[in-house]
C-alpha cells in the first residue's frame, strides 16, 4: 500500500495524518485493493453497501441508468476521489446509482462501519478521520449541486455555457480541459450529443469559444 501514499496524503479524507497514520487507518477500516478494468462496475444500482471506494488509479463515472439503458453522468472520480460513502453510512440503503471504471483503474474499498463505531483503540485520528468524512461529504454536496445549476438552464447552449463558466472559475483560465468526452459531457448535461454538438459548432462559429477534443478556450467578446 505504500506506493500509493501520494495519493493518500492528497486526499481530503486523510487530511491532516502522517504516513504511519495512514497506514493504520486502513487496516482499522478493512482496505481492500481490488482492480477493474474499463466499462466493468464496481458497484451497480438495486446492490446495498457497507464500503465507500476511494480511486487510486484511473477513474470512475458515477452514473444513473434507466431500464432502457439511458445514461445520466452525475460525476466522474479522479484518483484521490471517493464514491458511495452516503449510501455506506446508511446501513441497509439501496444503491440509486452504479459506479463503472471509465479506465483500467484501482479501487481501495473503506468499511465505513469500521469507522462511525468507537474505534477500540481510541486513537485521536480515528477522530481526525470522522471531522475530514463530514467535509468529503459536504464536497460531494456541492458537487450535485452544482450539476443542479448546469441541468436546470432550459435550453442546451445555456447548459453548456453555464458547465463552460464553472469549469473556467475552477481553472482560474479561459483555457483549460475538462474530464469528459462529447457523449459523456452530453450524459452529464442530459442533452443530446447530436443538439449539443451542434451548439458547440455554432459558438465556434460566433467566436465564444475554441475547442479540439476535451480542450476549450472561452473567448471574451
Amino acid at each position: 500500500m505504500d506506493q500509493f501514499l501520494p495519493v493518500l496524503r492528497n486526499c481530503p479524507f486523510f487530511s491532516g495524518l502522517e504516513d504511519n497514520e495512514i497506514l493504520s487507518v486502513l487496516n482499522c477500516v478493512n482496505a481492500a485493493l481490488i482492480s477493474k478494468q474499463q466499462g466493468s462496475y464496481i458497484f451497480r444500482t438495486g446492490d446495498s453497501t457497507e464500503v465507500m471506494g476511494l480511486v487510486l488509479t484511473g477513474s470512475a463515472l458515477i452514473i444513473q441508468e434507466d431500464l432502457w439503458g439511458h445514461r445520466n453522468i452525475l460525476s466522474k472520480c479522479q484518483p484521490g476521489d471517493f464514491f458511495g460513502e452516503p449510501f455506506a453510512a446508511r446501513p441497509g440503503s439501496v444503491l440509486n446509482i452504479s459506479v463503472v471504471a471509465d479506465e483500467d483503474s484501482k479501487i481501495l474499498l473503506l468499511n465505513m462501519r469500521r469507522l462511525l463505531v468507537t474505534c477500540p483503540t481510541a486513537c485521536d485520528h480515528h477522530q481526525k478521520l470522522i471531522r475530514n468524512l463530514v467535509s468529503v461529504m459536504a464536497n460531494k454536496i456541492l458537487v450535485f449541486t452544482e450539476k443542479i445549476t448546469h441541468v436546470s438552464k432550459r435550453t442546451t447552449r445555456e447548459k453548456l455555457l453555464s458547465y463552460l463558466s464553472s469549469e473556467s472559475i475552477k481553472h482560474s483560465s479561459l483555457s483549460f480541459d475538462i474530464p469528459f468526452d462529447r457523449q459523456q459531457l452530453a450524459d452529464y448535461l442530459c442533452v443530446e450529443r447530436a443538439a449539443m454538438s451542434v451548439e458547440i459548432s455554432k459558438l465556434q462559429k460566433e467566436g465564444l469559444l475554441k475547442t479540439n477534443r476535451n480542450h476549450f478556450e472561452l473567448m471574451i467578446v
